[in-house]
């Protein structure tokens, strides 16, 4: 079976699973078959819809923007080793078992696209519009919140990074293939599979916390408990597995605080639960909201162009995989459009020590990673196999359009005094698309500064932050509670 087939099937089998089983004791909340139509037209349910197939086409365009803009923006892999060293490997060398591999395998990927899907299912089954529309919001934004933070600060997954550490997903027969696909494999912060999950949890704290009541006592508590498992899963899922740093986890946490405090306070707006969407917007108010957010925008735009200017200044010494002795790991070459190719240029950094190279189709190289790691000799029958001598330079290239390559590298340390192999990889492909990237991060820099302003205002007027009533009707409140 493959990805796809796994996931419907999951799908058809356990989503009325589990939306019976979490609505057991709240059945009178239930919406009976009868009505679906009707409810998913009166709730304008059909918006959540198209917000999925929106998310899924940003991602393939951010996707396709980050391996041809990498020869710019470069990656910031040394900063966060030099932070937290090998934690991550200790984690995985700790833990290491087939078993618990084959398990944490299947719940990174399966497990966490099924939550994402059914919570909304959960909360729509479970007529909870206001909840219904957070969690759907919450995948769309919570990825959008995260598009500049790939692009411009990218850094390499651990496996790719700290010598002898195993990529335990990623070189693992289909679900590489799988991967390679529809991932650059290199988006390491921050994680969304904290921050969606997490975004999640903090939806739910806010929806609670506003209305005066507690979690424990609200009647999601068992599926809210059910996400923070899942959570907590895979925080330790994204470390064991070669995949994240540890770094990854606050910040996956705030990028999805950040998303959930924007998503809290603009679902009532979106609503028109106190009036048309625009209400109360007047133009004094719109300049205010423009310059404020615009600052923040415009402080948080110079960062990203700062990072660009340091990484283009400093090309020459950038090193883009360590391998230790017997390592494999390889580098994706994204699909192009016919009468398109790609240059890469693979540099063996060392002084001694010869680095092998194997350029092969995506689809080719299965066999030799169907035991969960990369077989070199396998892996050398397969595609175009090269040695690089050390301080040289081979220029491949590419020229197959719309089919994914690997550059797989492996190093055999023969004794020297380099046990770790330092590889440059740059690839050209051609265009220039940091206008786009620049366009895609515009979104994420609003909603930040939307967020900053508005917590800023709440604490001004003397209100809780996590009030989401729109500003104009604080004035109303404040005269009634002084009436009162």
């Amino acid at each position: 079976m493959d990805p796809y087939e796994i996931m419907m099937g999951m799908i058809v089998v356990l989503t009325p699973i589990i939306c019976w089983f979490f609505t057991r004791r709240q059945t009178e909340f239930r919406i009976p078959v009868r009505k679906w139509a009707e409810e998913f037209h009166n709730k304008r349910y059909y918006l959540h819809a198209m917000g999925y197939i929106v998310i899924i086409r940003w991602k393939a365009i951010t996707d396709k923007l980050n391996e041809p803009m990498k020869a710019r923006t470069g990656h910031w892999t040394s900063w966060v080793y030099g932070i937290e060293g090998e934690f991550t490997k200790w984690v995985q060398d700790v833990f290491a078992n087939d078993a618990l591999t084959e398990f944490l395998n299947f719940h990174y990927l399966f497990v966490y696209l099924f939550l994402i899907y059914v919570t909304t299912v959960y909360f729509a089954y479970s007529g909870d519009r206001d909840m219904t529309d957070k969690v759907t919001l919450n995948y769309l934004l919570i990825y959008a919140l995260a598009v500049p933070y790939y692009l411009f600060f990218n850094v390499e997954v651990t496996s790719s990074w700290i010598p002898e550490m195993d990529a335990l997903l990623y070189h693992d027969g289909w679900y590489t293939v799988f991967y390679a696909l529809h991932d650059p494999l290199d988006n390491a912060v921050p994680s969304l599979h904290v921050a969606i999950p997490f975004g999640i949890l903090m939806l739910n704290y806010l929806h609670v916390k506003e209305s005066g009541g507690t979690l424990r006592e609200w009647r999601h508590w068992p599926y809210h408990v059910f996400v923070l498992a899942n959570t907590v899963l895979f925080m330790f899922t994204i470390l064991y597995l070669g995949i994240h740093w540890f770094v990854d986890i606050p910040l996956g946490i705030l990028i999805g605080g950040i998303g959930a405090l924007f998503i809290h306070h603009l679902q009532p707006r979106l609503r028109n639960d106190f009036g048309p969407v625009f209400k109360g917007i007047s133009k004094e108010k719109a300049r205010r909201h423009i310059l404020v957010e615009g600052i923040v925008m415009l402080m948080l735009l110079t960062a990203m162009l700062m990072a660009v200017n340091y990484q283009e200044e400093t090309v020459d010494e950038r090193v883009s995989f360590r391998l230790g002795s017997g390592d494999s790991t390889f580098e994706i070459i994204q699909k192009f459009e016919p009468n398109d190719f790609v240059v890469s240029n693979i540099t063996n950094l060392n002084e001694e020590g010869e680095l092998e190279v194997v350029l092969v189709m995506v689809e080719t190289s299965v066999p030799a990673m169907e035991t969960g790691a990369i077989v070199w000799d396998d892996m050398v029958a397969l595609g175009e196999h090269h040695r690089i001598a050390p301080q040289t330079t081979l220029s491949l290239n590419i020229t197959s359009p719309k089919i994914y390559h690997f550059i797989v590298m492996h190093y055999e340390d023969q004794g020297g005094d380099e046990p770790v192999m330092e590889v440059r990889i740059i690839n050209d492909y051609g265009d220039d698309k940091m206008w786009q990237a620049f366009m895609l991060s515009l979104p994420s820099l609003w909603m930040t500064g939307f967020v900053v302003y508005r917590l800023y205002r709440l604490k001004k007027e003397g209100r809780s932050l996590i009030d989401s009533t729109p500003s104009y009707v604080w004035a109303s409140s404040l005269a009634s509670d002084e009436e009162a």
